[in-house]
């Protein structure tokens, strides 16, 4: 090829910023992309199941083990007593979680022991054969029983606070007190939790989990097991689905799996049935939020005071910082001139809540979205109006400080806004909507303009960090490893994509390989939607080493300066020569220079006083808008989503084929998680809600009938991201607040748009009847 061709060639194959596929797409869809359980057994394998516990809140008096034992084929019987160091698996410095309950039960379904079985079939059967004798307590369920048996919470609370909300409030010229109940969500992955341990030499464990945590795996493996971590190896190729819950709550299972195979010198398996798994493992918190709004007849808002309490299950998990990210977004894209806000993380007799989608942020933005619909109904305004009213301002506004003392650098949510609003055209569709309303009897619609503002960090500050190693073999092929976790988003895609991009060279030249502690040690959770920023970066310096290195050589070895040195497709160029890039490595190989880096990068310019409430614990803020339009059966309470219009901020996209596809995935995600999802305690405190026949996810028959989704392709992230772009795992999820809106605005038209209909969530269709009678008897 002569250089003339070579100039002539645009781009490399999925460079930064190409739409290209999701690396393991093509084997989603021929179903050969392998998950743990698909991976071969060794010789010997055995499987663990779980012994669950039938009381919400007792004491154990009695555990009789004696009929699971001896069932053929049962290998041992694990109980709280058998682990070898430590019972704890706590992601937090309580220590308020066991692997297996000692002595109290603190939940419906919480295991207590676990059977170990030559086949999965013999441990799930043995399981249930066990007599447990308790003495029952009152349990505490709901937040609402949580908060009248005392209100004990789980883990400190929080307050934001600024100016004089109370005084505010009593000054304002109109006042709204109101509450709102959310409800939670079920993970529901594809891949439920599993976990295969194999012991090795000495104190040597190797565990396959899915998790999106690899280093709290193996730092609780160690942990139960009374050996450091450098004993413990945790490997992650894939996940089929994790959204959060994949983060904290696979560590039980990869411990007990790594205690028996301690135990027994075998390789063990657990991977729970679909029931087990929805009883066992945690889910979205449910949140009570009560607020009292103060405004002036325009819809200006002057003060806002509110509270979110948290159902958070027995123990403390993440739901700390779950409440804390409620109350970061409270505000979501509104100014609050005066503003108080309060978390409270209750303890209830429940299975602990854990990290989802958002992190609830999706709870908190809803609760400050009720706010603005209450005004709008109040002052019989569209809701739009409000909210433009109420935004953020620019820089120099003095509209611009958060309730935690962030100032808003980066505000685009008013051009998002009105470029959304012209092209899905929806003034002309909302006076359509209004007038056909007056005539229907029986259908009603609505329609609804959201938005989203939502911060990029996790907000415990040592979290943003990240590591990757990366090689450059001598044939010119590339070997990428870095700390993030695939779970269907597509970041091994979009950290190749950036090797591809610094060293020039087509995206099948770079090898993804499983994530592992034994390659990039103490690794952040792929969650925080942080997964491509951190690793994506760290890649980026780890190729930026050896380029470095490569430059000194080539300037050393061709005689002139590195400004001379290029990188171009496939090849190197040294001043007027080009050299194949696999002949340039084997050139530096042979000249002794390393090729090998481990990268590392650390958000800068973040930090976070939780006791002062006060700090900068955002990098930066992703954007978006969604209108959607519903129609409502007023006999049934049934509807229908009609049409979705999005528009979102990603920044200057990696990978716009992806981040499409997370938009409308999370947009489905949200919508399932505002309007059928949803979880059912008896009073008992029994999970009545596990199994699909009962826990009603979407289906492809539920998305929008017309679903419009773009990027702001115009964006373009002012921080130093990775290719100036922008986050896009958790946004998403929360513009189906708009779907809520809508079916608020349909039932609303039952008493002439005068009243706030104040739907609960999830608004299923029980719940939008009994709202259009209540407005009707009114």
């Amino acid at each position: 090829m002569d250089k003339s061709t070579l100039e002539s060639r645009a781009t490399i194959t999925g460079p930064m910023h190409a739409p290209l596929r999701h690396d393991s797409a093509h084997k989603h869809v021929a179903g050969t992309a392998d998950y743990i359980d698909d991976m071969p057994e060794p010789a010997g394998t055995l499987h663990g199941a779980l012994g669950l516990t039938d009381r919400a809140h007792a004491e154990i008096l009695e555990m009789d083990l004696a009929a699971v034992a001896a069932v053929p084929g049962v290998v041992c019987v694990l109980t709280a007593r058998d682990m070898p160091h430590s019972n704890d698996i706590s992601p937090t410095h309580l220590h308020d979680e066991p692997v297996l309950a000692d002595g109290r039960v603190e939940f419906h379904g919480q295991p207590a022991f676990a059977v170990i079985a030559e086949t999965r079939d013999v441990a799930r059967r043995a399981a249930r054969l066990a007599r447990i004798t308790y003495r029952d307590f009152l349990p505490a369920i709901d937040v609402i029983d949580a908060v009248a048996t005392g209100g004990e919470l789980v883990t400190p609370p929080l307050t934001l606070e600024r100016g004089d909300a109370e005084g505010e409030l009593e000054r304002a010229p109109r006042r709204i007190q109101g509450h709102m109940r959310i409800g939670g969500q079920e993970h529901f992955y594809l891949e439920g939790h599993i976990a295969l341990a194999i012991p090795g030499e000495d104190d040597e464990m190797t565990v396959w989990v899915s998790t999106q945590h690899p280093s709290e795996v193996q730092r609780m493996v160690a942990q139960v097991l009374g050996v450091p971590s450098n004993a413990i190896t945790v490997n992650v190729r894939r996940m089929g689905g994790g959204f959060g819950g994949k983060e904290t709550q696979g560590n039980q299972f990869a411990a007990l799996a790594a205690v028996a195979a301690r135990k027994l010198r075998r390789a063990v398996k657990f991977r729970p049935d679909r029931d087990d798994d929805m009883t066992a493992t945690g889910k979205r918190h449910d949140f009570l939020v009560n607020y009292d709004v103060g405004f002036d007849e325009e819809g200006r808002i002057r003060a806002v005071q509110a509270n979110y309490a948290a159902r958070c299950g027995f123990s403390a998990d993440l739901s700390g910082p779950v409440t804390d990210r409620a109350l970061f977004h409270a505000d979501n894209a509104y100014f609050y001139p005066h503003v108080k806000l309060t978390s409270q993380p209750l303890k209830t007799n429940t299975v602990s809540n854990t990290a989802f989608r958002g992190f609830g942020g999706p709870q908190g933005m809803l609760g400050g979205e009720r706010i603005i619909e209450e005004i709008a109904y109040a002052l019989g305004k569209d809701p739009l109006e409000i909210r433009k009213l109420n935004f953020y301002g620019d820089p120099h506004s003095g509209r611009n400080v958060t309730p935690y003392h962030q100032k808003i650098e980066d505000n685009i949510i008013r051009r998002i806004v009105d470029e959304l609003e012209a092209s899905a055209d929806y003034q002309a569709r909302r006076a359509a909507i209004i007038e056909f309303n007056r005539s229907s009897r029986v259908i009603r619609k609505g329609i609804a303009l959201t938005p989203v503002k939502f911060g990029i960090s996790f907000t415990l500050t040592h979290l943003n960090q990240a590591g990757a190693l990366v090689h450059i073999y001598t044939d010119g092929s590339v070997h990428l490893n870095h700390g993030g976790t695939e779970m269907g988003q597509g970041v091994y895609t979009k950290v190749a994509q950036v090797l591809a991009d610094s060293f020039q060279i087509d995206i099948d030249r770079v090898k993804i390989t499983a994530t592992t502690t034994g390659k990039v040690p103490n690794t952040s959770a792929t969650a925080a939607s942080s997964g491509s920023d951190l690793n994506g970066m760290a890649a980026f310096d780890a190729a930026r080493q050896i380029k470095e290195r490569l430059v000194a050589f080539a300037a050393e070895r061709w005689q002139t300066t590195a400004e001379n040195v290029t990188f171009v497709a496939n090849h190197v160029r040294i001043g007027d020569e080009l050299v194949p890039f696999a002949q340039f490595v084997q050139e530096a190989y042979g000249a002794r220079v390393q090729l090998s880096a481990a990268g590392f990068y650390a958000t800068p310019g973040i930090h976070w006083d939780r006791a002062a409430g006060r700090g900068t614990p955002f990098y930066y803020f992703a954007y978006g808008a969604a209108v959607s339009e519903v129609s409502i059966d007023t006999l049934t309470g049934e509807y229908m989503v009609d049409r979705v219009d999005v528009l979102h901020d990603v920044g200057r996209s990696l990978n716009p084929a992806i981040d499409l596809g997370q938009i409308e995935g999370g947009f489905v995600q949200g919508m399932g998680w505002l309007t059928t999802e949803e979880l059912w305690w008896d009073e008992k405190g029994r999970l009545r809600t596990h199994a699909p026949s009962t826990y009603k996810i979407p289906l492809a028959s539920d998305r929008p009938k017309t679903f419009n989704v773009r990027l702001a392709e115009w964006s373009e992230n002012v921080e130093e991201t990775i290719g100036k772009s922008k986050a896009v795992g958790e946004p998403p999820l929360m513009l189906p607040i708009s779907v809520v809106e809508a079916l608020s605005m349909a039932v609303a038209s039952i008493a002439g748009y005068r009243e706030c209909p104040r739907l609960d969530t999830p608004a299923t269709p029980e719940r939008v009847l009994m709202a259009v009678e209540r407005l009707r008897a009114g």
